[in-house]
């Protein structure tokens, strides 16, 4: 198995454009995800896809096979790419076969869905995590402690990738590990709990586009719009009264389902914070005068 970047040019229209593209291969399968690519990726699906599906390998004994094509974070697509994608399906079944990767089937048109076979895999349980763990620090050579794998997993809160970060920056913040040494929260993550408490201390445009600007850096440094708004309310949460959380609860899902149908995420989570501001205002002048 082997991983090299991609580049091609592709004319649409009177444009020229440039992508760039990594990919995993071997000599029976490809992988990779068009949504790196951004709101171009539908150019990937009708170019790339549609070039790997046409070439059919032949075996020793003459015998025309088919391609297996690995598709990451599929409902990252976009609605042109996935109906490009549909019709690729389509066309090139026969010599083709796609496996298609992601985090919320919900994301995925209906078109996709129905043309495959659904199979939903459980996130990694903490003992899952322990040991892949405990795999990489015997391939690093690290000597992990008694229980220091298994709090790094605790945190993780199911999730193989992040506990592999945390895992990584404890390496870089301390070695040899301590069995009471502190596991760091992620930056990102400690960044949306100061927003929160930004919006807190004070509900005002000033204040909205300040958060506005925070958010937006989060945006452009790849963490998703959905888990800046599922974090985001978390952090409000744990500073509310238990009167306020079903409402901003309701409000929080409200704009999530619109980020979704929407192209700006931006707009919709800026849209929650104001929304935000506006009830809690409202709760501190009907409470405090």
């Amino acid at each position: 198995m082997f991983q090299w970047p991609l580049c091609m040019i592709l004319r649409a229209g009177s444009r020229t454009i440039d992508l760039e593209l990594t990919t995993l291969a071997s000599t029976n399968h490809v992988e990779l995800s068009p949504s790196d690519v951004g709101f171009q990726d539908r150019y990937i699906v009708q170019e790339i896809i549609k070039e790997m599906a046409k070439n059919r390998p032949i075996d020793t004994k003459g015998k025309k096979g088919f391609n297996v094509l690995v598709l990451n974070e599929v409902d990252k697509l976009s609605r042109e790419a996935q109906h490009s994608l549909r019709r690729t399906m389509e066309k090139y079944s026969a010599s083709c076969r796609l496996i298609l990767c992601c985090n919320s089937s919900s994301k995925v048109t209906e078109a996709i869905r129905s043309r495959c076979l659904n199979i939903r895999i459980n996130a990694p349980s903490a003992e899952q995590i322990v040991k892949v763990l405990e795999f990489i620090g015997k391939k690093e050579g690290l000597q992990l402690p008694s229980g220091f794998a298994a709090r790094i997993a605790e945190k993780s809160n199911r999730n193989l990738r992040r506990a592999i970060l945390s895992f990584e920056t404890c390496r870089v913040q301390q070695y040899p590990f301590t069995s009471n040494q502190a596991i760091p929260p992620m930056d990102w993550e400690e960044y949306i709990s100061e927003i929160a408490t930004d919006i807190m201390k004070e509900q005002s445009p000033k204040r909205l586009f300040q958060v506005r600007g925070k958010v937006y850096e989060l945006l452009i440094n790849c963490i998703p719009p959905e888990i800046v708004l599922k974090r985001l309310l978390h952090e409000l949460l744990k500073k509310l009264d238990a009167e306020l959380k079903h409402e901003i609860c309701h409000w929080a899902a409200y704009y999530e389902h619109r980020m979704r149908l929407g192209q700006k995420a931006i707009f919709h989570i800026e849209a929650f914070v104001a929304k935000f501001m506006s009830i809690y205002k409202a709760f501190l002048i009907a409470t405090f005068g």
